[in-house]
């Protein structure tokens, strides 16, 4: 197992909208990975009482907040798809505050055989996040499939689905960037068995990776 003063070996895990980073990424951890998740860490910053609440309020007022406090974030979706000066402002406050979360995650899981870091615009972010990175995975699946979970989860209607996945990256975009791919088309213990078998290939990495 690496030593705590070790760097992480860190593997980006990445996909659109609804094509089962979560699922993914949860298997790892039952494997012993440690999973860093951005979207996790958004969720903390814009809780009730979260880092980001302030900075939140300031730029777009109370009324973005649910009553108990936290970020309203059906309403804050809906105002950063139609202005793109909403979306550029919330990812200005936002995204810093979540990478300096996850750097400090990762390093705190140095002793683990490796780091998943789920990053769902990993690709879209450019270096930011791909620099931290020594591989990239990308859960696929076909786009009908995509549309068709995020319905089933959270009840988002098809249009609005596909104008949140037209401003990710394209599916070929991230395939392209990928050094693995998980193909989620299929049911769970298809995604499992491909899960199970980069674990073997990610911890014997991280064993002959030099520090």
């Amino acid at each position: 197992m690496p030593s705590v003063n070790r760097p992480p070996f860190i593997v980006g895990l990445t996909g659109g909208i609804g094509s089962g980073k979560s699922a993914a990424a949860e298997h790892f951890a039952r494997l012993g990975a440690a999973v860093v998740d951005t979207d996790a860490i958004a969720h903390e910053l814009t809780a009730a009482g979260g880092a980001a609440i302030p900075s939140l309020v300031a730029a777009f007022g109370p009324d973005i907040l649910t009553p108990d406090g936290a970020l309203d974030r059906a309403k804050m979706r809906a105002l950063a798809f139609t202005d793109p000066a909403v979306k550029h402002r919330l990812e200005a406050i936002l995204h810093p505050m979540i990478r300096q979360e996850a750097d400090a995650r990762c390093l705190a899981a140095a002793d683990a055989p490796y780091v998943v870091l789920v990053v769902p615009l990993l690709i879209e972010a450019g270096e930011d996040y791909r620099r931290r990175c020594q591989r990239i995975a990308v859960v696929d699946c076909p786009e009908e499939i995509q549309i068709a979970r995020v319905r089933a989860r959270s009840g988002l209607d098809e249009d609005l689905i596909r104008r949140i996945m037209a401003q990710q990256a394209s599916r070929a975009e991230r395939l392209a960037a990928a050094d693995h791919i998980l193909d989620n088309g299929g049911d769970l213990a298809r995604l499992y068995a491909q899960v199970e078998a980069l674990d073997r290939l990610y911890r014997e990495l991280a064993r002959s990776t030099p520090p």
